[in-house]
């Protein structure tokens, strides 16, 4: 007969197994980094659906792997330095090395999961601009999910419902900025643009 003892540590480990099963950051691709900013060559697909890659000028495609049905990626959010013109040279926020950041290319269809890593002084978030995905996958931190705080690493998890250039950008503070008066940075008062 299973004691209220033993039913209780089955009932642990089969909990701790769920979550070691949906912890895919336990083994987080590699992070390719880019510091060339020329045109590099196109990655061609070694499996899956047959489409011509594309070429991303003044860029490159994030390079993934495949686990199982997945199709992972590993973005990085770090402070890069981007030379426009000689002698030019911009501090950014970008993507693995790179601002912008890398093409991330996948067709529809595709089941992807991309891990990001925040390596910036501050909390970021991933929007992916113009697709469908989960509510949870959004990227509007404080809103659809958690921000990602410096050092940490959100998995974003969606399948391609649809075809077409799409891009990605980060979302901060949303609902600071919807509730603070652009030209001084303040909250409005009553009677200002806010109701009793």
């Amino acid at each position: 007969m299973l004691s209220r003892r033993g039913l209780l540590g089955a009932g642990a480990v089969l909990g701790a197994g769920a979550v070691a099963a949906r912890a895919p950051g336990l083994n987080i691709p590699e992070a390719p980094t880019m510091t060339a900013s020329g045109t590099q060559p196109p990655l061609a697909p070694p499996s899956g659906p047959d489409y011509q890659p594309v070429v991303t000028l003044n860029g490159w495609t994030l390079p993934w792997r495949m686990n199982g049905d997945w199709k992972e990626f590993h973005l990085v959010a770090e402070p890069v330095e981007r030379e426009f013109a000689r002698g030019m040279t911009a501090h950014l926020w970008g993507y693995n090395g790179q601002s912008p950041g890398p093409t991330i290319e996948a067709v529809e269809g595709d089941k992807v999961r991309i891990f990001v890593t925040n390596r910036l002084p501050e909390h970021t978030t991933i929007h992916w601009h113009g697709m469908p995905v989960p509510n949870g996958m959004d990227g509007v931190g404080g809103l659809t999910q958690p921000h990602i705080n410096p050092g940490k690493t959100f998995v974003y998890e969606f399948t391609l419902t649809r075809s077409g250039s799409f891009m990605y950008h980060p979302h901060s503070d949303e609902m600071v900025h919807t509730v603070f008066d652009p030209g001084t940075n303040q909250p409005p008062t009553v009677g200002e643009g806010i109701a009793d």
